[in-house]
């Protein structure tokens, strides 16, 4: 197969305007893409703004999308406004997460009712939506965690809401594959961003970062080299999760 190139290409990016999301909103842009930058909160406005200005820079066109994507007709909206502004949708990568650092008998019903929202219940109808809206040939990828493959406790809510994704992807992509979309996962270690911190003692964070074989914590620049590949010429990847962390945990 021909080398596969973001040329004009559409990729619309849940959790877009920061962190990983912004750097992969910039990245494809790069690469010929115009983007949809989507983010949550107001909190995330200045940044989201700062990227979309980022990707205009550029030479290509974006445009943003703030909502609540536990909500399913939100989700639904964001595909909608997407194929609105640029009449395809040829890449979907989600990045949305939610860290919740606490022991199993101290969480709350709403705690794990949020958690399960945020982290299973918007990534399988992230999936079904670009299913339904991406291009034949489309790549469909979601940011997991390397907590798949770990033995710890405390996370029970992240891994534990993380981990139907594993499955979502490979359903999804034995069921998407006859129109050539592929569907994949990736898994990063602890991530040096804002998002990792805030759940963390000094002490976690030295445990952390002593814990990769490779040494450190994961950086976004590990990551979204290996998001851009599955985007373009890894085509015959499909149904998989990949652990990307330096050698934190294995399966």
């Amino acid at each position: 197969m021909a080398k596969i190139n973001l040329k004009d290409k559409v990729v619309l990016i849940t959790g877009g305007g920061k962190n990983l999301g912004g750097l992969i909103s910039r990245e494809v842009a790069k690469q010929g893409a115009d983007v949809v930058i989507h983010y949550n909160s107001d909190a995330s406005r200045n940044e989201s703004e700062k990227t979309a200005q980022a990707v205009k820079d550029l030479g290509r066109d974006a445009i943003l999308v703030q909502s609540d994507l536990t909500n399913v007709n939100n989700m639904k909206a964001l595909f909608r406004a997407a194929k609105d502004k640029f009449e395809r949708i040829d890449v979907a990568i989600n990045t949305v997460g939610m860290v919740l650092k606490k022991p199993f008998l101290e969480t709350t019903e709403e705690e794990f009712d949020t958690m399960a929202a945020v982290n299973s219940k918007s990534a399988y109808f992230f999936i079904q939506e670009a299913g339904k809206q991406l291009e034949d040939n489309g790549k469909i990828i979601t940011i997991a965690t390397s907590l798949l493959g770990a033995y710890t406790g405390l996370y029970s809510t992240y891994a534990g809401g993380k981990a139907p994704v594993e499955h979502y992807t490979r359903a999804a992509s034995k069921e998407f594959g006859t129109r050539g979309i592929s569907v994949t996962a990736v898994a990063p270690g602890p991530m040096d961003t804002p998002f990792f911190y805030g759940q963390e003692s000094p002490e976690a964070v030295a445990y952390h970062q002593s814990a990769s074989a490779l040494g450190g914590l994961t950086n976004i620049e590990d990551i979204s080299p290996l998001v851009l590949f599955l985007a373009t010429d890894s085509w015959w990847i499909t149904g998989q999760t990949i652990l990307i962390n330096g050698g934190y945990t294995t399966k």
